[in-house]
């Protein structure tokens, strides 16, 4: 089920005058719009219904109807959480409480990415990386742990992927960039200059772009072929990038296990030739002499 509350959230950074009084309504009045027809909803918005109808369809609905049916489902679901525990982390709270209250906000955000996957769209980039000749990976900063991981499990796999590890590296890594290769980029705000720059060399070079980033629009969603989106609830730790780096190496998680089964015997005989196996150390002194300090 599409999350309707989410992607109203970070619709309100692309949303037309015409639609703020009905994205404001239903946002601070989610249960009483989820009980309103288009027409009721239009006049308690001092909208129009068609105006109504078309913001549905650029949120991924079919149309009022399904976005209400989503609203009502979500707002059930909602009401079986404990509320409680989406609180910000307090300078009050016991090292009990941040347990759960961190624990809980990144569960939330994988249930609200998972709401914001569009299979259709997955099921191409998934296509596009089976075909491609390189998998060109860019990230900065915590992104760039993100981008890491999906460079180690591409590696086991024997699929030919690049990573660099600072800016300058990865804008030439673009450059070189042919038309049979795919960039995939992770972004959560989308508007990292770097990357931004990357991504037009990524275009210019005629290879396909995947962006793993915020459901908003942004420079880099502007120039991706394809958007996967994935959802946060930040705690006051924002630069921390907490519960979208869980989100975005879930995301890691869904494309490198939908890659891996295109082709799964190929994938689980790579996996098996791939495992590095660990010493059974016997004693310490075997530790030390493993590890070169004895």
């Amino acid at each position: 089920m599409k999350s309707v509350l989410v992607r109203l959230n970070e619709y309100q950074l692309q949303m037309t005058p015409a639609e703020s009084e009905v994205v404001q309504y239903i946002l601070h009045h989610p249960e009483k719009a989820a009980e309103l027809s288009v027409h009721e909803l239009s006049a308690r918005a001092f909208s129009s219904s068609a105006t109504i109808v078309r913001m549905c369809r650029r949120l991924g609905f079919d149309g009022y109807k399904e976005l209400r049916r989503s609203l009502q489902y979500e707002l059930a679901v909602r009401k079986q959480s404990e509320m409680e525990k989406r609180d910000e982390v307090s300078r009050e709270d016991s090292l009990e409480q941040m347990v759960d209250k961190i624990t809980y906000k990144n569960i939330v955000s994988l249930e609200e990415t998972k709401n914001l996957v569009d299979l259709p769209v997955l099921q191409k980039c998934v296509d596009l990386m089976c075909v491609a000749r390189n998998i060109c990976l860019f990230g900065i900063g915590s992104s760039l742990c993100v981008a890491r991981d999906a460079y180690l499990k591409f590696l086991r796999l024997d699929k030919a992927c690049v990573l660099n590890d600072d800016w300058h590296s990865q804008l030439l890594q673009a450059r070189n960039m042919r038309p049979e290769d795919v960039g995939l980029f992770i972004s959560y705000s989308g508007q990292t200059e770097e990357l931004i720059k990357c991504a037009e060399a990524v275009k210019k070079s005629g290879a396909k772009m995947i962006l793993i980033t915020r459901f908003a629009a942004s420079a880099l969603s502007d120039l991706a072929d394809y958007n996967l989106y994935v959802a946060a609830n930040e705690s006051l730790f924002r630069n921390g990038a907490m519960s979208s780096r869980i989100s975005q190496l879930n995301m890691i998680d869904i494309l490198y296990t939908a890659y891996a089964n295109t082709d799964y015997e190929r994938s689980m005989a790579r996996l098996c030739a791939t495992h590095i196996e660990k010493p059974n150390y016997k004693n310490a002194k075997e530790v030390k002499r493993y590890a070169g300090t004895e």
